[in-house]
């Protein structure tokens, strides 16, 4: 007689006992070690930095060389595409045009000065940056220290608002400064007629207009001492 609730002639079935015919066996899988884990994801990121750094390091020079590139069309823009431009380094507080063996000149500031097809100086590329609205503007402008004009200015960099901020790289802005004598000013509205001096700010654009004159003031007045140094021991 069965027990109450117990089917008829039912047989307890061990745990491991072997799959009914018919059914597949499922294996369970086998552990990993987690040093096994560990060493494939370090593996696989050591990889990948190395992928990275090779790509870094094969399109350097490229990428230098393009920024080269850029940096003399800039220079030949605002010195009004003189004959050549030889860089000068700020080395132990003055301008030099060659540097001592064994000294970095990329590590060093720098201007720029061009020369006419005789030979005579026609003007100094100065590179400034400064933080406008949204990040730094950085500016090439070329700059005669003599009658302290300036020839002309070019925005290397710049991320102000589009629409607005960006409009100190449209030419109705830029073109302003060609012929205008330092220091500058920032003026609201129109530039008064027999004003040398004057720059019309961008109407919403204030503090990224004034920025770009603001920094070309600074750089001036930092440049001038150091420039008139040079041009007396070329004499």
């Amino acid at each position: 007689m069965s027990a109450v609730g117990e089917a008829p002639n039912a047989t307890a079935v061990p745990a491991d006992a072997p799959a009914r015919k018919g059914l597949p066996v499922v294996e369970a899988a086998p552990r990993v070690p987690s040093w096994r884990l560990l060493a494939t994801l370090g593996g696989s990121g050591a990889l990948a930095g190395l992928l990275i750094v090779s790509a870094y390091v094969r399109t350097q020079p490229r990428i230098q060389a393009h920024r080269a590139e850029l940096l003399h069309a800039a220079i030949a823009e605002v010195l009004q595409d003189p004959a050549r431009a030889d860089t000068l380094w700020l080395h132990d507080g003055k301008l030099v045009a060659s540097l001592p063996r064994g000294v970095d000149g990329a590590k060093l500031e720098r201007v720029y000065v061009g020369y006419g097809a005789k030979g005579d100086t026609v003007g100094y590329a100065i590179t400034a940056s400064e933080a406008g609205f949204a990040d730094q503007v950085a500016v090439i402008f070329g700059y005669e220290p003599s009658t302290r004009r300036v020839l002309g200015m070019k925005v290397l960099g710049s991320k102000e608002t589009p629409g607005l901020g960006d409009k100190i790289e449209k030419p109705g802005f830029l073109a302003q400064f060609a012929g205008r004598v330092a220091p500058l000013v920032g003026v609201k509205g129109a530039v008064p007629a027999g004003d040398t001096s004057g720059i019309a700010m961008i109407t919403g654009a204030t503090i990224s207009s004034r920025t770009v004159v603001r920094e070309m003031n600074g750089a001036i007045a930092r440049w001038q001492p150091l420039v008139d140094a040079w041009r007396k021991e070329q004499r």
